[in-house]
């Protein structure tokens, strides 16, 4: 651990801002987007003929300790002994953010908020996104309801989308739900005080393993990471904090996958237009093929992801510690995932690593703007009028989405090494094991195991490729920059 010192705050927010104004991404919030904002007021949600009243169901968010802009909520019933009707509620965001207006402009030129361990660079103002669209505890939201039957095969039936009222009932975090899940923690005192929240939320867990296992058959890949997040403790000090693998995590990004693939197949079958999210089959699978079978697997020579999955599962079972480094050189030559509009009659990308041709993003408005275009595609299919949106303003927006939220990810990541290079530079001329995650003309990338942090093999990067393991040395940190250097041990 660091000892606190007043100025890294300052550092870090002053790292992110630069590298926001290098990407072209505006970190502060316009006079005109101010006023706006100023002039809203909070909405009395009124149930009728086109919102149902849902406010009964047992509704709880569960996200992370520090969450405020909080986009959907979960709850479960038993319909009968072979299924289960999972719903997810999403943040009506597009009730009070209009097409066009100053807010919206903001949040179509970012289109994404940006996470720094310093400062959030929320894509909508703070009021909207952690207050009036934000699904807090103890007030009527409206949302937007997707229903899900799940069968005990695991089959999913899409249930409908509509507008309604809902109510969060608890407020519960990853980090209270998911050791009571394992069954090495309390019970949250969130669920607690809830009549019938722990047996809804063991249901929602049931169902979603269901759905997992489900998609794990077709071929979804189930890959495990290990990350090293940097964060200020109560303290103002500067930290370092592994983010594992948490089954509330998981409960979530099923639901979440299941409703996002329930939406896509909605606009396909109303025949509409939709900004689909893809990831392509890999380009580098040669490579993939190449890392099996220096673990004793062969690998088709032709991108398969049920080979890959059945691969991983085993590679698991043999080998857990060091599966997150297999998963993360695996994530890396996958490559990253892209927005795509998708008309009807077209043939679907998909997403290789879910392993579903159906996907969009639907379920997070408050933080992402291509969830936000959603919405409105949904409810304009829903009204039968036309979208709001012309298909070469999808197609403008679906590559400017792409662009700006790899923008987003590299200015998390320079900053993220900012905070590293302060906690690490009393480490400097230390030896540490790594896995090459990045091999390309511009440079070769390395992740150090403990701590788990990523920097710039700067020496003797010759013969080695995404996946081996090599020992390295810090030769230099330089947090002003976001430059953690490291050089082959000898």
């Amino acid at each position: 651990m660091k000892d606190k010192t007043s100025s890294d705050r300052t550092l870090l927010q002053r790292v992110a801002r630069e590298t926001m104004a290098e990407r072209d991404l505006w970190p502060a919030f316009s006079p005109r987007v101010q006023s706006e904002t100023s002039r809203l007021t909070s909405p009395t949600e009124t149930v009728g003929d086109d919102r149902r009243d849902l406010r009964h169901l047992l509704w709880a968010s569960i996200d992370n300790d520090d969450s405020r802009d909080l986009d959907q909520l979960t709850c479960a019933e038993r319909v009968d002994e072979d299924a289960i009707k999972l719903y997810v509620a999403v943040a009506d965001v597009d009730h009070l953010v209009e097409k066009a207006s100053a807010i919206d402009q903001h949040a179509s030129h970012n289109t994404t908020s940006v996470y720094t361990p310093a400062q959030i660079f929320s894509m909508l103002p703070t009021r909207l996104s952690h207050d009036l669209t934000s699904l807090n505890p103890d007030v009527d939201r409206a949302a937007m309801v997707v229903e899900i039957l799940v069968r005990s095969s695991g089959s999913l039936q899409d249930g409908g989308i509509y507008p309604a009222v809902v109510r969060n009932h608890a407020q519960l975090t990853y980090n209270g739900v998911g050791p009571w899940l394992e069954g090495a923690g309390p019970l949250p005192e969130g669920v607690a005080r809830i009549a019938g929240l722990e047996e809804n939320l063991r249901l929602q867990h049931t169902a979603t393993q269901m759905l997992r296992e489900m998609r794990s058959e077709h071929g979804a890949l189930e890959l495990e990471t290990i990350q090293a997040r940097p964060f200020f403790d109560e303290r103002d000090t500067l930290d370092i904090a592994l983010e594992e693998p948490n089954p509330a995590k998981e409960l979530i990004e099923d639901a979440m996958i299941a409703a996002n693939s329930v939406t896509a197949r909605f606009l396909q079958g109303q025949q509409r237009a939709s900004l689909r999210r893809v990831v392509r089959s890999p380009a580098r699978w040669e490579r993939i093929v190449d890392l099996a079978a220096t673990l004793g697997a062969a690998l088709p020579k032709r991108p398969d992801s049920k080979a890959l999955a059945a691969f991983l599962a085993e590679q698991h079972h043999e080998d857990p510690l060091r599966f997150p480094d297999l998963s993360l050189a695996v994530i890396k030559l996958i490559g990253s995932g892209e927005y795509v509009v998708e008309y009807p009659g077209d043939s679907a990308i998909g997403h290789f690593g879910l392993a579903v041709r159906n996907y969009t993003h639907s379920t997070a408005p408050n933080r992402r703007f291509p969830d936000l275009i959603t919405q409105r595609l949904v409810k304009a299919a829903l009204a039968n009028i036309p979208a709001c949106y012309r298909d070469d303003e999808l197609e403008q927006l679906a590559e400017h989405c792409t662009r700006k939220e790899d923008d987003a990810a590299k200015v998390e990541r320079k900053v993220n090494k900012s905070a590293v290079a302060l906690v690490l530079d009393d480490r400097v001329g230390e030896c540490f094991d790594a896995l090459v995650t990045g091999s390309a003309l511009k440079g070769t990338w390395v992740r150090i195991l403990d701590p788990p942090v990523e920097g710039k093999l700067v020496r003797g990067a010759g013969g080695i490729d995404v996946g081996d393991r090599i020992q390295v040395e810090l030769i230099e940190v330089n947090a002003a920059r976001g430059y953690i250097d490291f050089a082959r041990c000898r």
